[in-house]
């Protein structure tokens, strides 16, 4: 079943790896497992760098893209 609000909790997780060109699709959210800066292009087409994410954290933002250049995080994985 397909999640209605955007509040819903996420129905899949994939390990991402970083690049500059793959789209990762609709993410809802990611898992930063070592901390570090992300990366990333909103779902909106915007490009922002998060910086000092702390390992464990749960970044709450759609996005279509984990950029490589600017992120130092490790073990990231997309919530869909």
């Amino acid at each position: 079943m397909a999640s209605i609000f955007p509040t819903d909790p996420a129905q899949d997780a994939a390990v991402v790896t970083p690049s500059d060109t793959a789209n990762h699709g609709d993410v809802r959210g990611l898992f930063v497992g070592g901390a570090g800066n992300v990366s990333l292009v909103t779902a909106l087409g915007n490009t922002v760098v998060f910086t000092g994410v702390l390992a464990g954290s749960i970044l709450p933002v759609r996005c279509t893209q984990v950029r490589a250049t600017s992120t130092t995080a490790t073990n990231i994985v997309a919530l869909y």
